[in-house]
């Protein structure tokens, strides 16, 4: 096992009371690594989004050994990157960039962090007819997962129609074999009824987005619910999804097994995934 130092960032708007940080360095010492991971807050340093370029080649001349990217520079980093694996390219978004020794490459861990996590937190779960809620870089990332996992209907929904549409596309271009359509807000009463779950993937429901991102009237016990969202873990869609006699799936599964993913990325050490989910939990609690 090296003994080399890891330096790693978070880059992002509003990243400072991330979990990101104590989660990747609490494993890092459970793997004897000399590993220091800090924010790179946009918001509180006074850096624009457009500057993702020069951060990263502030970082790499800092000595940092890699940089998450969250919301939203997912896909700014991209023209600024040397090489982007296949997943990432497919989704064009980053959410993980490795500075290697001669070249800077982009992976994105948000598609096969659900995957996982839906995996292990909704063990046999019908997915023949499904919506997913919110067409921006995650759900793009929920959508391909979905997807791959075997949906056979996905339905994009979004406040802004035409994203929803375009994603659609997007999807059915990488998907041929599946059915994939886009809709408006106010069919959810429509299409809720008959799908077996869904996916929720906007800020509604975080701790300075609060409420619900639709009708609760519209839930019901044969549909599985599953929220991306992490800070809470228990958003008001899901303690009512639970109430109502739905089967649910919280945000912190897509973080931690996103997160193991990229710990795998930097270090080329695989975490202990269980580990790591009790301690998010935790810190989440």
């Amino acid at each position: 096992m090296s003994c080399s130092p890891y330096l790693v960032g978070l880059v992002g708007q509003g990243v400072r009371p991330s979990l990101t940080p104590a989660l990747h360095m609490a494993e890092g010492r459970a793997n004897g690594l000399d590993y220091v991971y800090r924010t790179i807050d946009l918001n509180h340093l006074g850096l624009a989004a457009g500057q993702i370029g020069e951060i990263l080649r502030w970082a790499r001349a800092l000595g940092f050994n890699a940089l998450n990217v969250t919301h939203p520079c997912k896909r700014l980093v991209i023209p600024h990157l040397d090489t982007i694996v296949d997943d990432a390219a497919e989704l064009g978004a980053v959410n993980t960039v490795v500075f290697e020794s001669d070249r800077t490459v982009g992976y994105n861990t948000d598609a096969p962090g659900f995957s996982t996590g839906f995996v292990e937190g909704l063990p046999g779960a019908a997915i023949a007819n499904v919506i997913l809620l919110g067409a921006g870089g995650a759900g793009a990332a929920v959508g391909h997962a979905l997807l791959a996992l075997g949906a056979e209907h996905l339905t994009v929904v979004d406040l802004d129609v035409d994203r929803a549409v375009a994603l659609a596309g997007e999807l059915a271009e990488r998907h041929r074999g599946a059915h994939v359509d886009a809709s408006a807000y106010d069919k959810l009463s429509v299409l809720l009824p008959h799908s077996d779950g869904v996916v929720h993937c906007t800020p509604t429901g975080m701790a300075d987005h609060p409420g619900m991102p639709f009708d609760a009237a519209l839930l019901h016990p044969a549909l599985w619910v599953a929220d991306i969202v992490y800070r809470p873990l228990n958003t008001a869609l899901l303690t009512v999804a639970r109430n109502v006699g739905c089967r649910t799936l919280d945000g912190g599964y897509m973080a931690v097994h996103q997160a193991t993913t990229a710990f795998e990325l930097i270090t080329g050490i695989t975490p202990d995934a269980e580990r790591m989910s009790r301690h998010f939990r935790h810190l989440a609690g």
